[in-house]
């Protein structure tokens, strides 16, 4: 590919961009350690180029012409890619150190996060983790946090959000539960059954159980008197243990199915899932240490799910 532009057409853009942030050539000359003469030279040479005024001028001032305006938003924005590129390329061959801090949900903790980490402290030795293991909604700013994983994110303009997965639900109990109290076969029977409960800490708010039935969603508010709060893995722990029926996440009881010490109940009404999302604030510059456990993170996800 032939070159579409020399050193004195880049820097001419440079220029240009400057002089419209600036509003004036005497500015832009001035933050580019230039004079005034040598910006004014630069915009004729593109206006030359391109066939078009980029700047309606009068003694005092100088603005955009229409043209000029389309033109200045793309320049910025081929300009800041090129600025990003180079960052990238130059922390590339950077290390990771310092510390990250990250907030992850109990469950997506243990079973999904945790066991990644010393592959992620390998490749970045340098780096200490303080993680967070908690469902308590942080604030980053006034916590310090690099990153967090929520359930059903809210949109927040500060935030960058990154889908990691729609995590499966399931409904399991014990063989020995089962044979004690039946096995329902309607979602209607699961009022006649222990229903181990989970309670949001934030706001007191019990989580409905979530269903397909014949094509439509159906949330249950199911009743038991077992309620666990903060930790979900509470309420794992109380099925595994026969205590009754309880619907959380398919990867947390993946073994438990596999070898038979649970069973999954009301099979044809699954098919519902909740989604973990990766949140880190908004900014320009994404600090190394947090681009690196972004990068690892999305590279893990594709064997979930």
């Amino acid at each position: 590919m032939r070159r579409q532009f020399d050193d004195v057409v880049l820097g001419s853009i440079e220029l240009f961009c400057l002089a419209a942030e600036e509003g004036s050539f005497t500015a832009a000359a001035l933050a580019a350690g230039v004079t005034p003469a040598a910006v004014s030279r630069s915009i004729s040479r593109l206006e030359e180029r391109l066939g078009t005024r980029l700047f309606a001028r009068t003694t005092r001032s100088i603005r955009l012409t229409e043209g000029g305006r389309g033109y200045y938003q793309q320049c910025r924005q081929a300009l800041t890619q090129l600025v990003e590129a180079e960052r990238e390329v130059r922390e590339k061959e950077q290390e990771a150190s310092g510390t990250l801090r990250i907030s992850i949900p109990t469950t997506y903790g243990h079973y999904r996060v945790l066991p990644l980490l010393p592959e992620f402290r390998e490749r970045h030795p340098k780096l200490q983790i303080d993680i967070h293991l908690s469902n308590r909604n942080i604030d980053f700013v006034d916590e310090g946090y690099d990153a967090a994983i929520r359930v059903r994110a809210q949109p927040d303009s500060t935030l960058i959000a990154r889908p990691l997965e729609d995590a499966a639900l399931v409904l399991v109990a014990t063989p020995e539960y089962l044979r004690r109290a039946g096995t329902p076969q309607t979602l209607d029977d699961l009022a006649q059954h222990e229903c181990i409960q989970f309670e949001l800490p934030s706001s007191g708010r019990r989580i409905s159980w979530l269903f397909n039935e014949n094509g439509q969603e159906r949330e249950i508010l199911a009743n038991g008197n077992y309620v666990c709060s903060d930790d979900l893995l509470g309420g794992a722990t109380l099925v595994r243990h026969g205590a009754g029926l309880f619907q959380t996440y398919r990867f947390i009881f993946e073994q438990d199915l596999a070898d038979g010490t649970l069973v999954e109940v009301l099979q044809p009404f699954a098919g519902r899932s909740r989604p973990f999302t990766l949140l880190y604030p908004h900014g320009r510059h994404v600090p190394f240490r947090l681009r690196a456990f972004i990068d690892f993170l999305l590279e893990k996800k594709r064997g979930w799910g």
